[in-house]
């Protein structure tokens, strides 16, 4: 049995790949609304001088597969809710509202309506109105009884609030935010390592925590210079998205506790190198804050803006 992430069939250097294939394309329909380049955790578009909207499209991935088994559909449609949310944040935006996907083989009104109203208790707390989406029915794409959740998510931020990186410096501080625990990433391997296996629920399947209030609550205390949503990547795969040219992170991997659940996949062979790539180990958002604004934060400071530095090292 494979403990790796490309043993369990996804490679992560191949969606890097596709990424930077699809820039051309993409860079092809640019047009003056358009804020920023591609990569970021929510696109921008400027509605006029003062105010850009902020979008996100995003899915809950093969953690459907458990939390079908375990009768948890209602737990993974906060994931999806909770997961575009934390992305429109990250750039300051307050979310709008939310569209929906979901598809399979044939659909069961029973789950879909878990979906929805998981993630419909999450968009009610975030402010977040569910316009609509679409269902569809391919027997010939999906495989018989699994289903697939895909949400986007628009929000909307004033340009004087923007959150973009632009001003971080070297020498500030990275702190972290709690995750839940395996939020909706890794799920291909963990699925691999379950085999057959029953599982713990509970441990596996919390949802993705929503940062909205945690975000608010943190620029109410400190300049809060950017985040950064940690989902599939990792803390590398996902800091280095709102680093500035020239700087990196030192990260001191031993500087908060980490979800149990982690130490349920160390104990099943995988080593902490892969773990680093493919799992959020406990952290659910960086922020980077001044040095000077990191203790009032509350947060545990888990890292260190440097010059010279590329992407992230773990100290």
């Amino acid at each position: 049995m494979g403990t790796a992430y490309e043993d369990a069939g996804v490679s992560l250097g191949k969606a890097e790949a596709v990424i930077g294939r699809l820039g051309v394309a993409v860079d092809s329909t640019r047009t003056a609304g358009v804020v920023g380049a591609l990569g970021g955790f929510a696109g921008l578009f400027a509605l006029d001088g003062e105010r850009l909207l902020a979008a996100t499209t995003d899915g809950v991935g093969t953690k459907l597969i458990l939390a079908r088994k375990a009768d948890r559909l209602r737990d993974a449609g906060a994931d999806l809710a909770a997961h575009c949310i934390n992305d429109v944040a990250t750039c300051g935006a307050d979310p709008l509202f939310l569209l929906d996907y979901v598809a399979s083989a044939q659909l069961d009104v029973e789950q879909v309506a878990e979906l929805v109203e998981g993630a419909a208790g999450v968009c009610r707390e975030a402010g977040c109105a569910i316009l609509g989406g679409e269902t569809a029915e391919m027997p010939d794409v999906y495989a018989e009884g699994e289903i697939d959740f895909v949400g986007t998510c628009i929000g909307l931020v004033r340009r004087a609030e923007l959150i973009d990186g632009s001003r971080i410096v070297d020498g500030d501080s990275v702190v972290g935010m709690a995750s839940s625990g395996l939020h909706a990433n890794g799920f291909t391997l963990v699925r691999r390592l379950l085999g057959d296996a029953d599982f713990d629920a509970d441990m596996l399947l919390a949802p993705t925590r929503c940062y909205r209030d945690d975000i608010r609550a943190l620029r109410d205390l400190c300049d809060v210079r950017a985040l950064a949503h940690i989902t599939g990547g990792g803390i590398p795969g996902n800091l280095p998205r709102i680093l500035p040219s020239g700087l990196g992170a030192r990260i001191d991997g031993n500087a908060w506790e980490r979800h149990p659940v982690f130490d349920w996949i160390t104990e099943r062979g995988v080593a902490e190198d892969e773990q680093r790539r493919v799992f959020n180990l406990g952290i659910g958002m960086c922020a980077v804050v001044p040095s000077s604004d990191a203790a009032r934060s509350g947060l545990p400071v888990i890292g260190r803006i440097e010059s010279g530095l590329a992407g992230v090292e773990f100290a």
